[in-house]
């Protein structure tokens, strides 16, 4: 017979994985200086523009790495 106890418990991991997400990109409005970071890239024109958060992706970055780093080492 088949056993879901495996498959059970990775979807649990991933929805708490996702509800952890969704509440980081709620809470991110709330904080003032993610986006506006001084290497973040935007330009403006009259019918154009581009906006790439460089600098914001790359501390976003750091910190994951640094969580998933503590979470390997069981």
């Amino acid at each position: 017979m088949l056993e879901l106890n495996p498959l059970g418990k990775m979807l649990i991991f991933f929805g708490v994985i996702l509800i952890l997400i969704g509440g980081a990109v709620l809470l991110a409005g709330k904080v003032p200086w993610i986006g506006r970071l001084p290497g973040d890239i935007f330009i403006q024109k009259k019918n154009f523009t581009f906006y790439f958060p460089l600098a914001t992706s790359i501390i976003i970055s750091i910190i994951l790495t640094l969580i998933f780093s503590l979470l390997s080492r069981r």
